[in-house]
């Protein structure tokens, strides 16, 4: 087994960044040198997190080697135990780890990864963002603007290097090397990193807790819908009104070719000025931009109507005693056999009406506690004698006896809980619309180079805190033993004392702060006094918007069942008369008889006032499909769901439509 662990995680963690790039990007449409780079950044930062758990249990492997000075013995049994006819000096025999991995591997693999993924996000990742959002019709021209936007980018990281380089110069303890150099790259970019990560970590911690505690509740999840869907059709609004005016001739233009040109050779005559090379790269930039924007909007509208329709749904299936889940609309796509089979309308009910809420429940409180025990270690984690991180003291526990699988497995799940709640901040947050991760392939190319970017310096940092957590990191621990591969790579942390003694240690600290903030939703509430209207269940706005997302599903619904009766009667209508038109033209076509065909038309129509006498619903459909266009004139008071049904029968419309009504182009609707 030595090596094959390393192999299958390394294919393993490959498909897994596809799997979810395939979800945010377009592989058909957006360019293959933005989608090989972000794929390459994040399967480098996913790799690093599945492969630290092995590179802690070999190094605690080699420890005990270290301790022993005794060779090793073999044993492939995969739970660590040793066998009792091994003799004990006093200390448990070492044995090789299932995934153990050979001496000489992991720096080396370490040092691709690193430099690698340092070389994406400082050097190659902005430039391609500047490359990608680049209006140019040309690869010269696109290249020229990407070297422009990126100088001030580099410049500033070269002055923060050079701060940190005259702080050695200066210092008579230190003498300037390659490897001091190398290691002042380093902890600049764990710096920063390290800024960012408590920010995203002390958000995730708190919300993910929650944001599932409010997933077991239907009421809570149904008003959220409300509020998203009356902000996005008022983005949706505004993406197709930026298209329309992006799609027109600039207005300078207009005017100057209204006021100058009487005709064609005219106004080739008075030598007018055309657009310049650099307005028409700019209109090409702000055009790529708008139509993103408006297809993302359009896709984006009609899956939250789906999640709309299937809350609703749910609410009104709670009280079912048949027990048989059923929808209002069947799904537009078919499902496969195998799920109609297993997933019946029964199963559906009792997980969407009892079992999910009481997981999510379960879940969260999970999450929770996961939660509490990483504030608590990133606040004691400094603290050697007494153990007082939980992180270090479980791995210790598990380090005495030598349960390599045990290791493993806590390392992991602390390791991927870290990383959850940092990653999953970095598809949640939205920076206006220059950022934002939207599924179902709807990131645009900017958006997923930023990405990659914050992954690739978030993950480093990310790492070296989930070690000082364990103490698996002598620089924080104080403790002379082996370091793990991955710090080795790193350089001594000494070259700047204040800090590895002081930066690394202190700052994490103010995760509590941060948790406080977001459990109080400082944050949210701060955005909504600056005018960005977020959700709040104790806010006027909010209820203002929750209603009137209400009004736009309830309209889009009988938009959809309007739809759908329609194709109902029409296939009704195909199949009861469709037959009898088709022996009538046959009937016409041979007879020629005028008497004939002249009772056969007769009979046709009486058929046909017949079945329209017997549907009533016809008269009632122009209606509601005039009631729900956009008005001209539009001055009704109130608004009700079905204001067909009066005391007369009749319909009294509370608005007027005035060029509707006056040319009566529905009067054969």
């Amino acid at each position: 087994m030595s090596g094959a662990a390393l192999g299958l995680e390394i294919v393993f963690v490959f498909f897994l960044a596809l799997l979810i790039l395939h979800r945010y990007g377009d592989f058909k449409k957006q360019h293959r040198l933005v989608i090989v780079a972000t794929l390459l950044a994040w399967y480098l930062c996913f790799l690093i997190v599945f492969i630290l758990p092995l590179d802690v249990s070999t190094t605690i492997y080699n420890r005990c080697k270290q301790a022993t000075n005794s060779s090793p013995l073999e044993n492939n049994n995969i739970t660590g135990s040793y066998s009792a006819a091994v003799p004990v000096t006093g200390k448990h025999p070492c044995f090789k780890p299932w995934s153990y991995i050979p001496d000489g591997i992991m720096p080396i693999f370490w040092r691709v990864v690193y430099w690698t993924s340092q070389f994406l996000t400082w050097i190659l990742l902005p430039f391609m963002q500047s490359y990608a959002r680049s209006g140019g019709f040309s690869i010269t021209g696109k290249i020229k603007t990407a070297l422009i936007e990126n100088a001030i980018y580099y410049g500033t990281y070269l002055l923060i290097f050079g701060a940190f380089l005259i702080y050695v110069a200066v210092n008579p303890n230190l003498h300037l090397e390659w490897n001091q150099l190398q290691t002042i790259g380093i902890a600049a970019a764990n710096t920063w990193g390290l800024f960012l990560l408590v920010l995203l970590l002390g958000y995730g911690l708190v919300e993910i807790p929650r944001s599932h505690w409010n997933g077991a509740k239907r009421g809570y999840l149904l008003m959220k819908t409300y509020f998203k869907a009356a902000k996005l059709m008022t983005e949706k609004a505004d993406a197709e009104e930026n298209l329309e005016d992006i799609m027109e001739c600039p207005t300078e233009y207009q005017e100057k070719m209204g006021r100058n040109m009487d005709d064609y050779e005219d106004f080739d005559e008075k030598h007018n000025t055309y657009p310049s090379e650099k307005s028409l790269v700019k209109l090409h930039k702000q055009v790529i931009y708008s139509v993103q924007r408006h297809r993302r909007t359009q896709v984006q509208w009609r899956i939250l109507l789906e999640q709309a329709f299937y809350l609703e749904d749910v609410a009104k299936n709670e009280t079912s005693a048949t027990r048989q889940f059923v929808h209002t609309f069947q799904p537009q796509e078919p499902e496969n056999r195998f799920i109609q089979y297993f997933y019946s309308p029964t199963v559906e009910w009792y997980w969407e009406c009892l079992l999910r809420p009481w997981f999510y429940r379960i879940l969260a409180v999970v999450l929770a506690v996961f939660s509490v025990i990483v504030v608590w270690s990133e606040c004691t984690f400094f603290s050697t004698k007494p153990v007082l991180s939980l992180f270090a003291v479980f791995i210790q526990l598990a380090e005495r006896t030598y349960n390599y699988i045990y290791i493993e497995i806590a390392c992991f799940l602390s390791i991927f809980f870290l990383s959850i709640c940092v990653y999953s901040t970095v598809f949640r947050i939205r920076v206006f619309n220059y950022y934002y991760l939207a599924s179902h392939h709807q990131t645009d190319a900017y958006s997923l180079l930023f990405s990659g970017m914050l992954f690739c310096r978030l993950t480093p940092p990310l790492c070296l805190n989930f070690l000082g957590l364990t103490h698996m990191d002598s620089t924080i621990s104080h403790q002379d033993t082996q370091p793990t591969a991955y710090t080795s790579i790193m350089g001594s942390m000494k070259v700047l004392s204040f800090i590895a003694d002081g930066f690394y240690i202190y700052y994490p600290m103010l995760v509590v702060i941060l948790c406080i903030a977001t459990y109080f939703s400082l944050g949210t509430r701060c955005l909504n006094l600056l005018g960005f209207q977020q959700f709040m269940g104790d806010n006027d706005m909010t209820s203002d918007l929750v209603d009137e997302g209400k009004e736009l599903i309830r309209r889009e619904k009988r938009k959809r069942q309007r739809q759908e009766e329609g194709e109902n009667r029409r296939r009704e209508w195909k199949e009861r008369y469709g037959n009898n038109r088709e022996d009538s033209t046959r009937n016409r076509n041979v007879h020629t008889d005028p008497k004939e065909s002249n009772y056969s038309e007769t009979n046709t129509n009486r058929s046909v006032s017949k079945y329209t006498r017997s549907n009533n619903r016809t008269e009632r459909d122009r209606i509601e499909l005039l009631q729900d266009a956009e008005p001209l004139d539009f001055n009704a008071e109130t608004f009700t769901d079905d204001p067909l049904e009066s005391e007369s029968g009749r319909y009294q419309p509370g608005g007027r439509y005035l060029s509707m009504s006056r040319s009566k182009i529905f009067d054969d609707v």
